[in-house]
């Protein structure tokens, strides 16, 4: 795990580079994006798709990609991926994304993009791709007998996922620093052996809130602890009532000693925009059906307007198509032409 010490530079960083944004946000074009292994929950919501929301209305240009080719690992998700990715688009237009003010796009839909891994793996070794936090993550966490060559070289097609369109900025949480730093890596090592063309993306770091599932574990998808943005308001109900807290009735925010108790304040915090620490006062000794009761509320009304949209958009699935259409002639005009700018300086222009 990345230490305080080694991610105190970084978080320096990030501040200067907000004060970047406020001032010149016309400077910064942002790769980011998901892989479509299932829909979006809340953890998603104030971990990711708020902050470029936030980014996207600053006006900084925004790229998204859904990595459809990082899926193909699992035969499970593979076999609906056309529905998965839609799904994914339909959480993005939910959220606040603007696909008039962002690209989306998709990861197999861009020759030139991956035609960039190739010259990239030749600037990398096996060594540095193996010991790679983030493929160790995926390794250890696969369902799959053996790892693929894909998967082994993740972080190369990460590298050019970010620099085909030469994105100078990635929000990152900080367990994923070192996979930016390799993307660097290679944008300075092409630069040194060939001839300047890519910048050297750097991190914001984002301060993603520690939302637990309703189980008191990591909120995963997987695992059906998650409050997804689909989800109606009486599911949503269901799965708060079941929510764990613990055998305390007056109601303190403590997150290390009472982590799920106070996931759920954090949680009613975000979407009433008001201090848990406030709300745990008001709440008191009503325990825990209270605490619930407000949580629910809380969620249920930040989320009535997210959910109406995304109902309105699930309508109409060719607009989804349409999106992406545009979204992919896009970037591949951007990936065509660093294609080209790659193969003249490498020399291998025929």
């Amino acid at each position: 795990m990345t230490s305080l010490i080694e991610t105190a530079p970084a978080a320096r960083r990030s501040a200067e580079l907000e004060e970047l944004i406020q001032r010149q946000p016309q400077q910064f074009r942002v790769l980011t994006g998901d892989r479509p292994t299932g829909l979006l929950h809340l953890g998603h919501y104030f971990g990711t798709l708020h902050n470029r929301v936030r980014l996207q209305d600053q006006g900084v240009e925004l790229m998204v990609i859904i990595a459809d080719y990082q899926v193909l690992t699992d035969r499970d998700i593979a076999e609906h991926l056309q529905q998965r990715v839609e799904d994914l688009v339909l959480d993005y237009l939910a959220a606040g994304i603007d696909p008039q003010r962002a690209t989306i796009f998709t990861h197999s839909a861009v020759a030139a993009l991956n035609q960039l891994l190739l010259p990239f793996l030749s600037l990398v070794s096996v060594s540095e791709l193996s010991r790679n936090p983030t493929v160790k993550d995926e390794i250890a966490h696969s369902r799959q007998a053996a790892v693929s060559g894909l998967m082994f070289t993740y972080p190369a097609h990460q590298a050019a996922d970010i620099l085909f369109c030469k994105a100078n900025l990635v929000p990152v949480g900080q367990d994923q620093l070192p996979h930016l730093e390799l993307t660097r890596t290679i944008a300075r090592r092409f630069n040194d052996r060939y001839r300047p063309l890519f910048p050297q993306p750097e991190a914001l770091l984002s301060a993603a809130p520690l939302l637990l599932g309703t189980d008191g574990t990591k909120m995963s998808k997987s695992r059906g602890n998650a409050i997804l943005l689909s989800s109606t308001a009486d599911e949503t109900a269901r799965l708060l009532r079941g929510a764990k807290t613990d055998s305390q009735r007056h109601i303190t925010y403590d997150p290390q000693a009472r982590p799920e108790v106070s996931s759920l304040l954090l949680l009613a915090g975000l979407c009433s925009g008001r201090d848990p620490q406030e709300l745990a006062k008001e709440i008191g000794s009503g325990g825990a059906a209270l605490l619930k009761k407000v949580v629910t509320e809380s969620v249920n009304e930040h989320l009535a307007p997210l959910r109406a949209r995304r109902a309105q958009f699930a309508t109409d699935r060719t607009y989804l198509r349409e999106i992406l259409r545009r979204g992919n002639a896009m970037a591949n005009a951007l990936a065509e032409q660093t294609l080209a700018e790659v193969r003249e300086a490498m020399g291998t222009c025929y």
